[in-house]
C-alpha cells in the first residue's frame, strides 16, 4: 500500500517536471551551472565567501542570467527550509508603486531575524518598472536597513533607475550571450529533450535569439512541439521571420522589376508567409552592407530605410511604408545607372 502511494505522489511530480516549460526546466540551481559572465559570478562568489554582500544592481538585456545568478545565489545562502522567511522576491506583475515600498518592503526589512545569524534578502526584479516616487522611498529604506537586510534590484535599462540608488548598489552588466557560450547549453538541451535538430537549426536559433538564452530555449521548444524537426526553414517558419531566400527575392524584385511588379510580388509574399514589414526591413538592412553600392548612393538608402523604421515604430500604414520602401530602392537604381 505505502509503495503504491508513494509512486501515485512521484506521479505527479514527474509530470510537473515534464511538463514545465523548457526555460524553467533548464534553468540553472547553482552558481557552478551557469555559463556566462565568469568574471560577475566569481566577484559574487567571493563576496559569499567572505560574508560581504553588497547591495547590488544587475543589468542587461533579458534573457542573460541575471535573475537566475541571484536565485541561485539565495539558494547557496540560505536553506529551503529557511528560504522563505529570509528571501523577498519582487516581479513587474506584483504592485511596485510607493505603498509597497512603505508596507511589505518596509516590514520584511525591519524585523530581525530570531535564532538565524545573517541577512535577509530583498529581490526587485524588472526595478525599471518601479515609480519614481517607488525608488524615492527605497533610498531611504536601503539606507536605514542595511545592517540585516541585502537588496538587489534587477533591470534592463539601467537609466530608469534613479542615480541615488544606483550609488547605493554594487553595479554588474550582464551582456549578450556569444554563440559559444549558447551552443554547449542548448546542445545539452537537445540530448536531453532527446529533439531532431540540424546543423543550419542550431545557427538560425542562435542567430534569431541575438544572445539571449531564453529567446533561443522557447523558439527550440516551440519549433519542436510544432514541427518535430528543428531545421533552418521551421525555425524561420515557427518565429514568423523571413528566410534569407525570401530576403534575396524582394532584393531582386526592389531592383530588377518595375514598382507593379515589386509591390504586387512582395505583398503576396508578405501574405502567404505572414511578414512583418518591420522584420524584412531589418534583414534587408544587413544585405545593403554587404551590397557593393557608392558610398554615397548606400548613404541615401540607409537614411530613406532609417525614415521608414521609424514611421513604422510610430504605427503607420505598412502598404504605404512598403511603397516608399519600394521607392527608395528604385530610386538607388536610377542613381546607380546615372553613375556608371
Amino acid at each position: 500500500m505505502e509503495t503504491s502511494a508513494l509512486k501515485q505522489q512521484e506521479q505527479p511530480a514527474a509530470t510537473k517536471i515534464r511538463n514545465l516549460p523548457w526555460v524553467e526546466k533548464y534553468r540553472p540551481q547553482t552558481l557552478n551551472d551557469l555559463i556566462s559572465h565568469q568574471d560577475i559570478l566569481s566577484t559574487i562568489q567571493k563576496f559569499i565567501n567572505e560574508d560581504r554582500l553588497p547591495h547590488l544592481l544587475l543589468y542587461g538585456p533579458p534573457g542573460t542570467g541575471k535573475t537566475s545568478t541571484i536565485l541561485a545565489c539565495a539558494k547557496q545562502l540560505y536553506k529551503d527550509k529557511e528560504f522563505g522567511s529570509m528571501v523577498l522576491e519582487l516581479n513587474a506583475s506584483d504592485d511596485r508603486g510607493i505603498d509597497i515600498v512603505r508596507g511589505p518592503i518596509l516590514s520584511f526589512a525591519s524585523t530581525r531575524t530570531i535564532f538565524k545569524k545573517g541577512f535577509k534578502l530583498v529581490i526587485l526584479d524588472e526595478a525599471d518598472a518601479m515609480t519614481q516616487d517607488a525608488q524615492n522611498a527605497l533610498r531611504r529604506v536601503i539606507e536605514k536597513f542595511t545592517e540585516n537586510t541585502r537588496f538587489c534590484l534587477i533591470c534592463n535599462y539601467l537609466s530608469k533607475i534613479i542615480p541615488a540608488l544606483q550609488s547605493r548598489c554594487t553595479r554588474f552588466r550582464f551582456g549578450p550571450l556569444t554563440p559559444e557560450l549558447m551552443v554547449p547549453r542548448l546542445e545539452h538541451v537537445v540530448e536531453e529533450e532527446k529533439v531532431d535538430i540540424s546543423e543550419d537549426g542550431m545557427k538560425a536559433l542562435v542567430t534569431l535569439s541575438s544572445g539571449d538564452m531564453r529567446r533561443a530555449l522557447n523558439i527550440l521548444q516551440s519549433t519542436n512541439m510544432a514541427f518535430g524537426k528543428v531545421t533552418e526553414e521551421t525555425v524561420y517558419t515557427c518565429t514568423g521571420h523571413p528566410l534569407k531566400s525570401d530576403i534575396a527575392n524582394i532584393l531582386d524584385w526592389m531592383l530588377n522589376r518595375d514598382f507593379t511588379t515589386a509591390y504586387r510580388n512582395i505583398t503576396e509574399l508578405k501574405t502567404l508567409k505572414g511578414l512583418a514589414l518591420h522584420d524584412i526591413l531589418t534583414e534587408i538592412h544587413l544585405f545593403v552592407h554587404r551590397v557593393d553600392f557608392p558610398s554615397s548612393v548606400r548613404i541615401h538608402l540607409l537614411t530613406k530605410m532609417a525614415d521608414i523604421e521609424y514611421r513604422l515604430s510610430v504605427g503607420t500604414n505598412e502598404k504605404i511604408q512598403l511603397s516608399s520602401l519600394i521607392a527608395a530602392f528604385q530610386v538607388t537604381r536610377d542613381l546607380i545607372v546615372a553613375e556608371a
